[in-house]
C-alpha cells in the first residue's frame, strides 16, 4: 500500500470512520481531539485507576491500549550560540484489540506515525516533517528489550543498559542525531500517573515525564551540521479514548528553569472557551520535590497572538501565574510561526521564559496548542 492510501487509512482510524463508507479528503488535516476522542475502540483497555510504573518495561509499548506516544522536545545550542528547538513524537495507533492471525506479511493490527520539527532560531525558520507506516515487514514498530521505537529510519533506541538513548531523524531539509541521558528519574503526572481528562471513567491516560535529559549530538539544517548540546524533556502517555466530548483542545507548556526547577501545566479547553477542571500539572524543584498543580493553582493568560495563513489565531506569548506558589513568568515563542501543518495540524514550538518584571531570561521550554480554529469571517 502506498503512502496516500495508508494516510487515508490512518485518517479513518483516528477519526473513527473505519466502518464508514466516506473517506476524509486525503489532504485534510486530522483534528487531534478527533484522534483521541470518542472514536470506537471496542476491546481496548482503559485507564481507570492509578497504577505503579515499572521501568524499563513502561518505556516500551502498551498494545492493550489504542493510542500511545513517545514525545521528546528540547532546546539546544552550538558553541557559537546558534540556537535550535526540536520536537520528535512517535505515535502508535491500534487498529484491533484482539487481532486474528493473518497469512499476509503485510497484515497489521497497528500503525505508526512520527512527527519531527526543528526551529532554527537564528535563521527564524521552522522545519517540520512526518512519516507513517504499518507495523509489518519491519517498517515500523516498538519494543522494550532493548527499547526501540521506529518509523522507517526514524528511530528512538537504547542499549540493553538503558540510558543513554539515541534519537535519529533524517529528512530532506533537516536531521537530528542526538544522545539523551536522564538527569532526573521518571515522575508520574496526575494522580500517581493517572491523568484524567474529564469526569467520565476512562477519559484518562497513563502519563509520566522525564523532565530533564542531558542532550548532545548534531543538528543538520540543509547541508550544514551543527554540533549541539542542551536539555530535552520526555513525555510518555498511553490511553484509549482519553478525551471527553466537551473538550475542544489544550494548551500544554513545559519549562526548564535556570534555577533547576521544572514546570509543566496543561490547560484543557472546553468548547465554550472555559477551562476544564481536570487541567493539571506539576512543579519539580531542584532537589526533586514534586508539587502537583491543579486548575486552581495556575492561570495561563494569553497576551499576544500570531495568525496562521488559514486565519487561525494562536497565542504565542503568555503570562504564567502559579498562584499557589507565588511564581510568575512571561513565556514567549522563540519564533511565532512554529505551526505543525502536517496530517495533524497543531502549533508546537520552543519558548523562552522571562522574569515577571524584566526581560531577563530565566528558562526555556516548549509549548503545544491544539484545537484552535480559523476565526469566523
Amino acid at each position: 500500500m502506498g503512502c496516500r492510501p495508508l494516510r487515508n487509512l490512518i485518517a479513518m482510524v483516528l477519526t473513527g470512520l473505519a466502518a464508514c463508507s466516506q473517506t476524509p479528503p486525503p489532504d485534510a488535516p486530522i483534528r487531534v481531539t478527533d484522534a483521541l476522542g470518542e472514536a470506537p475502540a471496542e476491546g481496548f483497555a482503559r485507564a481507570l485507576a492509578p497504577r505503579p510504573f515499572v521501568f524499563p518495561a513502561d518505556h516500551g509499548p502498551h498494545p492493550d491500549f489504542r493510542n500511545e506516544w513517545w514525545y521528546l522536545t528540547g532546546n539546544l545550542a552550538d558553541d557559537q550560540g546558534h540556537r535550535f528547538g526540536y520536537q520528535v513524537t512517535f505515535f502508535r495507533i491500534g487498529l484491533q484489540a484482539h487481532p486474528a492471525p493473518r497469512s499476509s506479511h503485510w497484515a497489521t493490527s497497528q500503525v505508526f506515525l512520527a512527527h519531527a520539527a526543528v526551529t532554527d532560531m537564528n535563521a527564524r525558520r521552522h522545519l517540520a516533517a512526518e512519516r507513517f507506516s504499518r507495523e509489518a515487514l519491519g517498517l515500523a514498530g516498538a519494543r522494550v528489550a532493548p527499547l526501540r521505537v521506529w518509523v522507517d529510519d526514524w528511530t528512538l533506541s537504547a542499549s540493553e543498559a538503558g540510558f543513554p538513548w539515541t534519537l535519529r531523524v533524517d529528512d530532506q531539509h533537516f536531521a537530528l542525531d542526538l544522545e539523551i541521558s536522564a538527569l532526573r528519574p521518571p515522575v508520574p503526572q496526575g494522580q500517581d500517573g493517572l491523568s484524567r481528562r474529564s469526569d467520565q471513567p476512562g477519559n484518562a491516560s497513563y502519563y509520566y515525564s522525564i523532565t530533564r535529559l542531558r542532550t548532545a549530538g548534531a543538528v543538520r539544517i540543509d547541508e550544514e551540521d551543527h554540533p549541539v548540546s542542551g536539555l530535552s524533556w520526555l513525555d510518555r502517555e498511553w490511553a484509549t479514548r482519553p478525551l471527553g466530548p466537551r473538550l475542544a483542545g489544550w494548551d500544554w507548556l513545559s519549562l526548564q528553569l535556570n534555577d533547576g526547577t521544572d514546570f509543566m501545566f496543561y490547560r484543557l479547553r472546553e468548547h465554550d472557551g472555559s477551562t476544564a477542571p481536570q487541567s493539571a500539572g506539576l512543579l519539580l524543584s531542584k532537589d526533586g520535590t514534586r508539587q502537583p498543580l491543579s486548575v486552581d493553582d495556575v492561570a495561563l493568560s494569553p497576551v499576544r497572538f500570531w495568525t496562521a495563513p488559514d486565519g487561525t489565531r494562536y497565542p504565542v506569548a503568555w503570562t504564567v501565574d502559579v498562584r499557589s506558589l507565588g511564581k510568575r513568568w512571561r513565556v514567549e515563542a522563540a519564533l511565532d510561526d512554529q505551526l505543525m501543518d502536517l496530517g495533524v495540524r497543531y502549533w508546537e514550538g520552543a519558548v523562552r521564559a522571562l522574569g515577571p518584571e524584566s526581560a531577563d531570561l530565566v528558562g526555556r521550554g516548549y509549548l503545544e496548542m491544539t484545537g484552535y480554529e480559523p476565526s469566523a469571517k
